[in-house]
């Protein structure tokens, strides 16, 4: 089933009722999922803009260029949008250590291991 938005050219992304949009960052060679944060307007359009990776910090309340203090700068070389235009992929070259605050590569280092628990499990180890 189709609707306008899902068969439209025009670029029209519906942000939450926080004026957000999920963001995740997909590394381009490997297609490995790196990390998940969130976008406003204005990070997508410095994005853009920029062709390096803004996210907006909940926790902080402001833009966040990524790599701008720690030199991992993500530059982003597509840019895609899901159907109904409520998240976006952005396959991008990490430059440094990673996508993660903690120093990782990405920062989805952890599985759920259900038979203990549910408990976590670290694959990067």
């Amino acid at each position: 089933m189709s609707n306008s938005l899902n068969e439209t050219t025009t670029l029209s992304l519906n942000y939450n009722n926080d004026g957000l949009i999920a963001a995740v960052a997909q590394d381009v060679s490997t297609k490995e999922i790196l990390m998940l944060a969130w976008m406003n307007q204005e990070a997508f359009e410095k994005t853009l803009e920029t062709g390096e990776a803004h996210y907006w910090s909940r926790s902080r309340s402001e833009l966040w260029h990524k790599g701008a203090t720690s030199g991992n700068v993500q530059r982003v070389r597509e840019i895609r949008i899901d159907c109904d235009q409520d998240a976006v992929i952005l396959l991008i070259e990490q430059s440094g250590e990673g996508a993660c605050h903690t120093g990782r590569k990405s920062c989805f280092y952890r599985r759920v291991d259900s038979k203990n628990g549910p408990a976590l499990v670290f694959i990067d180890a």
